[in-house]
């Protein structure tokens, strides 16, 4: 069913750039401050995670709750309390590209603690955010997205990322999904895709972990 595809596709989300944000931390608490190398390789991913919460938060804020509130109106008092959450966490977001920036310019130990707690503080922000909008807003998009109107989504939305950092994100958010969570997603896509991520995307993904993790993905 198209809405708890949705809902599926959110929760996915949500868990990977909390668990990201929180790889960042740790990753460039250990990092060479001077490493310039590293750092663009961290601050890069940082920037990834940004624009895709900001490009997400767009989705909702323009296709996704207006279509709820067409069919659920009484959801217009939770959704006017995560807009309002929301516009601070984007805040947070811009923030953090500034601060990602600053490190890979200076290379200093004080750019890269700034990073490390910008990272941490995003994440804590993101996963009170994320928590309030899986108990309350998702079960309302679950009970009353149709799929005509979820179709109608899919097709306004328009994603700003690269090919390549769209067949990252998939393996992102592939990575601690249970079976059923990535069949939907996996299913949601266009068969070029699923394609292209058997034949490419999987292996490239791996090597995108290694390099940013020095380990490979839990699957």
């Amino acid at each position: 069913m198209p809405a708890p595809r949705a809902v599926a596709w959110e929760v996915l989300l949500h868990r990977l750039v909390r668990r990201e944000l929180r790889l960042l931390a740790e990753l460039s608490a250990w990092a060479s401050a001077d490493d310039a190398e590293r750092a663009r390789e961290l601050t890069r991913h940082a920037d990834l995670l940004g624009r895709l919460l900001l490009h997400h938060h767009t989705t909702e804020r323009e296709l996704v709750w207006p279509a709820l509130l067409r069919a659920a109106p009484s959801a217009r008092p939770l959704v006017a309390r995560w807009t309002v959450r929301v516009t601070g966490l984007d805040d947070r977001l811009r923030g953090l590209s500034t601060t990602a920036r600053q490190w890979a310019v200076a290379c200093s130990g004080k750019a890269r603690d700034a990073f490390t707690l910008a990272c941490l503080d995003l994440a804590d922000a993101v996963e009170e955010q994320t928590a309030e909008e899986e108990r309350d807003l998702l079960p309302l998009l679950a009970a009353h997205l149709s799929s005509a109107a979820w179709a109608e989504v899919a097709r306004a939305a328009r994603c700003p990322l690269s090919r390549h950092e769209r067949s990252l994100v998939l393996g992102l958010a592939l990575e601690d999904a249970c079976a059923g969570d990535r069949a939907r997603l996996l299913a949601g896509l266009p068969a070029s895709t699923r394609l292209a991520w058997r034949l490419a995307g999987r292996r490239r993904y791996r090597a995108a972990v290694v390099r940013l993790r020095g380990a490979p993905p839990a699957q």
